[in-house]
């Protein structure tokens, strides 16, 4: 029972997760390094067509997203940083 709080509220930021949602969208142009960040601090300052510059509408929440999509993005700043240099990164699996 002590873990529920903790459970709820990480499906409540995964499932508004912006840095999920742009990583999904692949609209060309569209920002690759920081993007979930990018996104909450659009949302934040009232942008008005995430949808065009993004590809992915903001979260409900954003200020409550920023922390969680910050983490994320930060973790995979690697992965990003090599896709917007337009370096290839081809990930397998097994042996």
């Amino acid at each position: 029972m002590k873990r529920l709080p903790g459970v709820v509220l990480l499906a409540v930021l995964l499932g508004g997760c912006a840095t999920v949602r742009t990583l999904d969208a692949a609209k060309p142009g569209a920002p690759l390094v920081y993007s979930g960040t990018r996104l909450d601090i659009y949302a934040l300052q009232g942008g008005c067509c995430a949808m065009d510059r993004f590809g992915a509408e903001a979260p409900h929440y954003p200020g409550l997203d920023l922390p969680g999509s910050l983490l994320l993005d930060t973790l995979l700043l690697p992965l990003s940083a090599l896709t917007a240099l337009g370096i290839g990164f081809q990930a397998t699996g097994g042996l």
